[in-house]
């Protein structure tokens, strides 16, 4: 966190609650996982036309069904508590959430459906392997991580307990195990 006198340092656990009353500096943005804070770095330009060509290709689909999908920044709260005493709240390049019950005015209030993380050099390898646990924990159906620079996917669905993953490169077609009838043409989305 570059900016340590936005967020007190004798704070050591953050909430929904506390995460509200930020005084945050303009395109500056975090996360919380688990209580523990991450700052976000603005994405690049490959980044931005991923999301856009992916979010393009959901929205597409959508039209008039009762899923909606949201790109971010768009706020998770994953283990919602209506006290605003949940400690994590994400902010995933993508998601899709079916409930409508869940779609409150400041975001997603649960598990969505479905959400895409597009990987970053920032991402560290231990906020990315918080956030699988975290989605799986909460109850996402459906995980994807994109990586723009060797144009990759994973697709990990968690089912009953289990994790199944799936590998995919540039030039495949994915199917969206959540919503049926759905395939992501990959070449579009990673094509520069």
């Amino acid at each position: 966190m570059e900016d340590a006198a936005v967020l007190p340092l004798e704070v050591t656990q953050w909430t929904y609650a506390d995460y509200k009353a930020w005084e945050l500096k303009p395109r500056e943005r975090y996360e919380i996982i688990y209580g523990e804070a991450y700052a976000m770095s603005a994405p690049n330009a490959f980044h931005q036309s991923i999301l856009i060509e992916l979010g393009r290709q959901f929205a597409n689909f959508l039209v008039g069904k009762p899923c909606k999908v949201y790109p971010a920044p768009y706020d998770v709260r994953l283990f919602y508590h209506e006290d605003e005493s949940d400690d994590t709240v994400v902010q995933p390049d993508l998601t899709v959430v079916c409930d409508k019950n869940k779609r409150g005015p400041e975001g997603c209030r649960g598990a969505p459906d479905f959400v895409a993380e597009i990987l970053s050099p920032s991402n560290t390898a231990i906020e990315m392997q918080r956030k699988f646990h975290a989605y799986r924990a909460a109850g996402v159906r459906e995980y994807w991580t994109l990586e723009g620079e060797y144009k990759t996917l994973t697709v990990s669905l968690f089912e009953g307990g289990k994790v199944v993953t799936q590998a995919y490169s540039g030039k495949d077609t994915v199917p969206v195990t959540i919503l049926p009838g759905l395939s992501i043409e990959l070449e579009p989305v990673f094509a520069e």
